[in-house]
């Protein structure tokens, strides 16, 4: 478990053996020690875990892995904050679980945006950049959640990455997903409000109690290793649209005081500013994304009071207007 690596199992095993792809080549190829999983779980970086995904696609020499992967979809490969999603009692509601515990699995964000319609957009680490395979498979594995669950042949409004397949990779995709595959500055997939709330099979309350408690600890030692710009930041994203976007707030969130809070971060070589100000920016570009987001509705999410004040700041992150970013 950690705040900058991916955490893996074991259990990956069984995904290589599924698809015939022996799992010592992948590691070798990835450059990692073919015992690697003989001793529990291990934390990979980004890096390291992004070359075992291009490993296994060259392996299998199947350029539908990802397809495959996602077909082969059980709770037998499901890690606990995933198995927890499947106890929900529907989508949404699995959202905001794995939201909060995603970072149990590795350092991505998994932003869910306002509205009906249940919006998820997936974080990265900027560097080094995902495979786009991997990305698609992200968001593809809503989509396995939402029928595993349901039972039902869910099918997403909208998915986009910032780099789609083409060919008949593509096709395939379209096929599995119901609807292509777009093209988006940020991973999102978009499920109807029906679909959303639609009951989920596995729903299980008293399951959901046996699991929240250990992933409640994972979570506290998690962010004792944690640095506090990243705390304040989780802690951002969810205080800002409620107009609670303060040092005051975040540190009422995190149970500190605002003078610990700002020591903190000063011990780490930032401010409390220079956080909100990237927070702001990055979620500021993911709802640019959203043609159904205003860009006066941006500005209120972003806990301004006016939007003259969010298109003075954003002129200033990117040296360029909202309205011409959202064109680009």
């Amino acid at each position: 478990m950690s705040t900058t690596g991916f955490t893996l199992t074991s259990s990956i095993t069984a995904t290589f053996a599924d698809h015939d792809i022996p799992a010592g080549p992948v590691l070798r190829a990835a450059g990692l020690p073919e015992d690697l999983f003989l001793h529990g779980p291990v934390t990979l970086t980004p890096e390291q875990f992004y070359r075992c995904w291009t490993a296994m696609e060259e392996l299998s020499g199947d350029p539908e892995l990802g397809i495959r992967v996602v077909e082969r979809t059980s709770t037998e490969t499901f890690q606990p904050p995933l198995f927890a999603a499947l106890c929900s009692p529907h989508l949404r509601r699995a959202a905001e679980r794995i939201a909060v515990h995603k970072r149990l699995l590795g350092p991505q964000r998994l932003l869910i945006g306002p509205g009906d319609e249940l919006h998820l957009t997936m974080g990265w680490p900027p560097d080094p950049p995902p495979p786009p395979g991997l990305v698609v498979y992200e968001l593809a594995l809503w989509v396995a959640i939402a029928r595993l669950a349901t039972r039902a042949r869910v099918v997403p409004a909208r998915i986009a990455v910032p780099d789609p397949p083409g060919g008949t990779v593509a096709a395939s995709w379209r096929d599995y997903l119901g609807v292509p595959l777009g093209r988006a500055a940020e991973p999102v997939v978009v499920f109807a409000a029906h679909d959303a709330r639609r009951p989920f099979l596995t729903a299980n309350a008293e399951m959901w109690r046996v699991f929240e408690p250990d992933l409640r600890r994972r979570l506290a030692d998690l962010e004792r290793a944690e640095s506090m710009a990243e705390r304040v930041r989780a802690a951002l994203v969810e205080l800002l649209p409620a107009g609670e976007g303060t040092t005051a707030g975040v540190a009422r969130r995190l149970a500190l005081s605002g003078r610990t809070l700002q020591r903190r971060l000063a011990a780490e070589r930032t401010t409390f500013q220079a956080v909100l100000d990237t927070t702001r920016h990055a979620l500021a570009r993911t709802y640019l994304n959203r043609p159904d987001v205003s860009i006066p509705e941006i500005a209120f999410l972003l806990g301004y009071d006016e939007p003259s004040s969010f298109y003075r700041a954003f002129r200033q992150w990117s040296g360029t207007t909202p309205q011409r970013a959202r064109a680009r």
